[in-house]
């Protein structure tokens, strides 16, 4: 079988981006029970809210709320694909975070992602610092989670080239 091109998953550099572009992640994401009670563990978040069925039960919300990080992480996650995948030197922060509503076990977690800002690095060659906005929603359209995100990029023409990326 002849290859005729092959295509290889990457995200965008910075001159392949433009203020106002947004991104619809999917598929979504699924949040499990097994996801929450692993991920609180794993971060040695002892919660209640997340842990403890029974006690939930008698709280505002009357069940496990999945942990707020677990839902940052995916947010962020799921636009690495699209975005930042091999176009990313480093993350620089992660501002106004918010989460307005709950994310449950058994709710899809869909992201979004729009490009706010963008300047070239006045100290790095080839660089630039790219600010977007993160906005997760449930199945039903509700905002579960928003973050603003800064991020150091490479320009398409001063990126590394590796055998991974050529």
């Amino acid at each position: 079988m002849r290859i005729v091109s092959e295509l290889v998953q990457r995200g965008r550099y910075v001159d392949e981006l433009e203020v106002g572009m947004r991104f619809s992640h999917r598929p979504g994401r699924t949040a499990s029970e097994a996801d929450n009670v692993l991920f609180s563990s794993l971060t040695m978040n002892t919660q209640a809210l997340h842990l403890d069925a029974a006690y939930s039960a008698t709280q505002p919300f009357g069940q496990r709320l999945m942990n707020s990080m677990w839902t940052l992480a995916t947010l962020v996650g799921a636009s690495v694909s699209q975005v930042t995948q091999g176009t990313l030197v480093a993350q620089l922060g992660l501002d106004g975070i918010r989460f307005p509503a709950p994310l449950f076990h058994g709710d899809t977690l869909y992201a979004e992602t729009e490009i706010t800002q963008i300047r070239r690095s006045a100290s790095r060659e080839g660089q630039g610092i790219v600010t977007m906005r993160h906005i997760g929603r449930n199945q039903d359209g509700t905002v579960v989670a928003e973050a603003t995100r800064t991020a150091l990029m490479w320009y398409s023409d001063a990126a590394p080239t590796t055998e991974a990326s050529s």
